[in-house]
C-alpha cells in the first residue's frame, strides 16, 4: 500500500522536528552546570545590582518597601544563562532581614528574571562587616577590624576597667592605644582579640584581651595576659 505524498511529507517534517527538539533538550541538559560560589561575592557590583533588582521587583509585585543594604551570600549556576542564588540582607519597617532570592540572568538577551524571594529570618543587630573588616576577609573566624572602631573601644575599655578591679595597685590602669584588634561575630554576639597598650604610673605594658560580647549587649573579660 502507498502512502500518500503528502502524509510522507507530513511524518518526515514531523521526524525532523522531533528530532530537533531532543537534540535542543539534550544540548540544554549539557550545559546546566553545578551550583557554585559566585566570585568575589561581597563586593561585586554585579551581584549587587542583581541583588537590589530582586528587591526592587519584589516591592512591586507584593507593594512591599523593602530597602535594600547587602549580599550576604552569592551562588550561581548555568542554565542557558545564569541562575543568581542570592541570599541578601534589607531593611523592612526598620528592622534588618534575610531574604533568599533567585534570579535568572541571559546577558545576551538582555533578560532578567526574579524567580524566587523568600524571607528566612531575622539579620544580626551587627555583623564583622559593621566593624570594617576588610570585603576579602569576610566569613567565619577572627578578622581584623579598625581599632577605633566603636565596639572595639567599648571592648577595651571593659577589658581595663576589669583588670584595674582585679588588681591591687594604688595606681589607675590608663588605655594609650588599641594596637591590634580582631573579631568574630556569630549570630548577635561577638568577640574582640585585642592588644591594648597600658599606663600604670610611669610604666608603659602591653596586654593581650579576649573580651564577648553577649546577647544582652554586655562585656565579658574571658581572659587577659601581659605581653612581654
Amino acid at each position: 500500500m502507498l502512502i500518500p505524498l503528502s502524509r510522507a511529507l507530513f511524518f518526515l517534517v514531523a521526524l525532523i522536528l522531533i528530532s530537533d527538539s531532543l537534540f535542543f533538550s539534550l544540548a540544554l541538559a549539557s550545559m546546566v552546570g553545578d551550583v557554585r560560589e559566585s566570585d568575589g561575592a561581597q563586593n561585586s557590583a554585579e551581584l549587587e545590582e542583581l541583588a537590589r533588582f530582586a528587591v526592587e521587583e519584589h516591592n512591586k509585585k507584593e507593594n512591599r518597601l523593602l530597602e535594600f543594604t547587602r549580599v550576604v551570600k552569592a551562588k550561581e549556576q548555568v542554565v542557558a544563562g545564569t541562575l543568581h542564588y542570592l541570599t541578601l540582607e534589607a531593611i523592612d519597617a526598620g528592622k534588618k532581614k534575610l531574604y533568599e532570592a533567585k534570579v535568572w540572568v541571559k546577558p545576551w538577551l538582555h533578560f532578567k528574571e526574579l524567580q524566587e524571594f523568600e524571607h528566612i529570618g531575622d539579620s544580626p543587630s551587627f555583623t564583622t562587616a559593621d566593624l570594617g573588616a576588610k570585603r576579602e576577609e569576610l566569613g567565619p573566624g577572627l578578622r581584623t577590624v579598625p581599632v577605633n572602631d566603636p565596639l572595639v573601644r567599648d571592648a577595651a575599655d571593659h577589658a581595663l576597667k576589669t583588670i584595674q578591679q582585679r588588681s591591687n595597685s594604688l595606681f589607675p590602669y590608663e588605655l594609650l592605644e588599641v594596637l591590634h584588634a580582631k573579631a568574630e561575630v556569630i549570630e548577635e554576639t561577638a568577640k574582640f582579640d585585642m592588644l591594648l597598650k597600658v599606663k600604670r604610673g610611669s610604666k608603659e605594658e602591653k596586654f593581650k584581651a579576649e573580651v564577648h560580647k553577649n546577647l544582652e549587649g554586655n562585656f565579658l573579660l574571658n581572659q587577659m595576659q601581659q605581653e612581654n
